[in-house]
């Protein structure tokens, strides 16, 4: 059974003040063209379906479009609500649409229960977890006394997998959206202070394939077999370099899990270009690449370029960010970064040398035993 795993649409989202509608489309077109290409049986939507809880009427059309592509054309869906999305909008008509093979994820209440398919190598179940936080898996399991209380990150998703009931002698695939540690953030990204919505990786074990959403960058965490697939798009300058995909996951045979890319080609690419204003206006500069694309421009010039930026966009009309890279800017950040490091709490300074010094944010534990450190210590201070 052959699936292509995507996430973060972000549908109706803004970037610098211009609109990726139509980039959106065009990139949606092409990934139902590799879904016929590929000849795949489903679609695995990893949240972030929007970019806001509440989705503008254009997104939201978006988003009907391409689910009835999907459908059209055989190929069943099965989507989760990210930390971006409202996931009682998402889950509206989900019942209605199981009748064409969109499932989408339900409001979390406790429980869920497996979405079984089937090949020639068996039963196949298919898990939906929505976007959880501690509170919200708590408010699910308030009215069961024996039911353990999530503190963290860790212990919601844990609470919420162990209730599933997997059998473990089938394949099992999970869609989930949270962030695991180990994985690299982008700034296109909401990042929580002091690592506090990590989630270890061992608590997918029990899962053949785990589809996952919230990072941008595509990538694998702790085994191949759980991955995030990154935005079709990019959404930042941070992300200039990367070669935006789709996931392609066939299950096998129980143990057997064959995962490959396919790269996706925007309508508009986003990059970043630097020199004098004299050298990046110069045709010899930019007749080897397209100018409509989404471009940082960072001038050298020691001295402001007057209208450099409406001057700018007429050579590059969807310039989006203007920079300047001289003594006086850099003079600048030295500065503003000395006034940063004063305003941040001794959580987030703590956090920031934990990532420098391994490489990863400290995990949900680590944070909040640092915090009751912190305030400990603080205490001891004052006295």
């Amino acid at each position: 059974m052959k699936f292509l795993h995507i996430s973060d649409l972000h549908l109706g989202k803004r970037v610098n003040e211009f609109s990726m509608t139509e980039d959106q489309k065009y990139i949606l077109k092409q990934i139902l063209y590799i879904g016929e290409q590929e000849q795949t049986d489903g679609v695995l939507l990893a949240g972030d379906i929007y970019d806001k809880p509440v989705p503008s009427a254009e997104a939201v059309q978006i988003f009907d479009w391409f689910l009835t592509g999907l459908a059209d054309r055989g190929m069943k869906v099965f989507a989760v609500s990210g930390n971006h999305d409202s996931p009682e909008r998402v889950a509206f008509g989900a019942q209605l649409m199981q009748g064409r093979g969109v499932y989408l994820s339900p409001v979390y209440e406790g429980d869920i229960t497996g979405i079984p398919l089937q090949d020639q190598y068996g039963e196949l179940s298919v898990y939906l977890l929505p976007f959880v936080k501690p509170a919200l898996v708590r408010h699910a399991l308030e009215n069961e006394p024996e039911a353990r209380i999530p503190e963290s990150y860790q212990d919601a998703v844990r609470i919420a997998v162990e209730r599933m009931k997997i059998d473990v002698k089938k394949r099992n695939l999970l869609v989930a959206h949270q962030f695991v540690t180990g994985a690299g953030r982008c700034d296109s990204e909401e990042a929580s202070v002091g690592g506090l919505d990590n989630v270890d990786g061992a608590v997918f074990d029990d899962f053949d394939y785990v589809a996952l959403g919230h990072i941008h960058s595509p990538q694998s965490v702790g085994r191949e077999s759980i991955r995030y697939c990154g935005t079709p798009l990019k959404y930042s300058f941070s992300e200039a370099e990367q070669i935006k995909s789709v996931t392609v996951v066939e299950m096998g045979e129980k143990g057997n899990v064959r995962i490959s890319t396919v790269p996706l080609v925007p309508l508009r690419d986003m990059r970043k270009i630097r020199g004098t204003y004299l050298e990046v206006t110069a045709k010899s500069f930019y007749r080897d690449f397209d100018r409509e694309d989404y471009l940082q421009v960072t001038l050298t010039d020691e001295e402001d370029v007057p209208d450099a930026l409406q001057k700018l966009r007429i050579i590059y009309p969807n310039l989006m960010r203007l920079a300047y890279d001289n003594s006086r800017t850099r003079q600048d950040r030295e500065v503003e970064a000395a006034l940063a490091v004063e305003q941040k709490s001794e959580l987030e300074l703590l956090g920031e040398f934990y990532e420098l010094q391994n490489n990863q944010p400290m995990s949900g534990e680590q944070a909040a035993f640092a915090e009751a450190l912190i305030r400990e210590l603080k205490g001891e201070h004052a006295l």
